[in-house]
């Protein structure tokens, strides 16, 4: 699944890639910037995503306005997340290559 990440903290973005791959995932990191041209790169990296993963703890309220509604606009899934620590990410990783259970 290609996963787009909006926010945390950009000299982990190697980690969290490493992470993803683990779990089968590919990782875009966006920074939440969405000045001069970061609302494009936005954008670009939402239309080429599987799922939309935005952390409200180190995002304006702007950046996450702006994935949430990008995100609505080109039919991607989106979950809002507070905290983009590796423990969590790792715990998101996990649990979205859990396969699902039928009941």
């Amino acid at each position: 699944m290609k996963i787009a990440w909006i926010g945390g903290i950009t000299r982990n973005e190697g980690l969290y890639e490493s992470e993803a791959a683990a779990h089968g995932h590919v990782l875009e990191h966006h920074d939440g910037r969405v000045g001069g041209g970061g609302a494009q790169r936005l954008r670009t990296a939402i239309e080429r995503a599987d799922l939309v993963i935005a952390i409200t703890d180190v995002n304006s309220h702007g950046a996450v306005k702006t994935a949430r509604s990008l995100s609505r606009e080109l039919g991607r899934p989106f979950v809002l997340v507070k905290t983009g620590g590796m423990a969590h990410f790792r715990s998101l990783m996990a649990s979205l290559a859990a396969p699902a259970t039928a009941a």
